[in-house]
C-alpha cells in the first residue's frame, strides 16, 4: 500500500501564488507517476499535472500550462505543485495521486492511491 498526504492549500487572491506538497510513503518503490487532480463543486475531478518519477518528465492540462509547475525533490516520493498567477477558476479541492501504471497517463482511473485533498480558494 502507498499512503499519499497533501498539504499547503489555503485562501489567496487572484494573481497570487501557492505551493502544494505531496508526500508518498509505504511501498513506493514501484510508483511510476504522481499527479495532481482537482475537483470544483459540482464538477468532475480533472487532471492538472503529472510527473513520471524516474524520468522526470512532466505533463500539464491546457488550463494550467505556463502557470503551474510540478516538481520533485529527493526523496523521489515527494512532489510539489507550484501554482502561480492563480485565477478564481482554479478554486477546487486538489488531490495528489500515485500510480504503478507504467505509462504516463492523465486518466484518474489509472491512479490507485489518493490523498484526502486540500482546499484551494482563489478570490477575485
Amino acid at each position: 500500500q502507498v499512503r499519499v498526504v497533501e498539504s499547503g492549500g489555503g485562501s489567496v487572491q487572484a494573481g497570487d501564488s501557492l505551493r502544494l506538497s505531496c508526500a508518498a510513503s509505504g511501498r513506493t518503490r514501484s510508483t511510476y507517476s504522481m499527479a495532481w487532480f482537482r475537483q470544483a463543486p459540482g464538477k468532475e475531478r480533472e487532471f492538472v499535472a503529472s510527473l513520471v518519477i524516474r524520468r522526470g518528465s512532466t505533463y500539464y492540462s491546457d488550463s494550467v500550462k505556463g502557470r503551474f509547475t510540478i516538481s520533485r525533490v529527493n526523496p523521489e516520493n515527494t512532489v510539489y505543485l507550484q501554482m502561480n498567477s492563480l485565477k478564481s477558476e482554479d478554486t477546487a479541492v486538489y488531490y495528489c495521486a500515485a500510480t504503478d501504471y507504467a505509462v504516463p497517463t492523465t486518466l484518474k482511473e489509472r491512479y490507485t492511491y489518493w490523498g484526502q485533498g486540500t482546499q484551494v480558494t482563489v478570490s477575485s
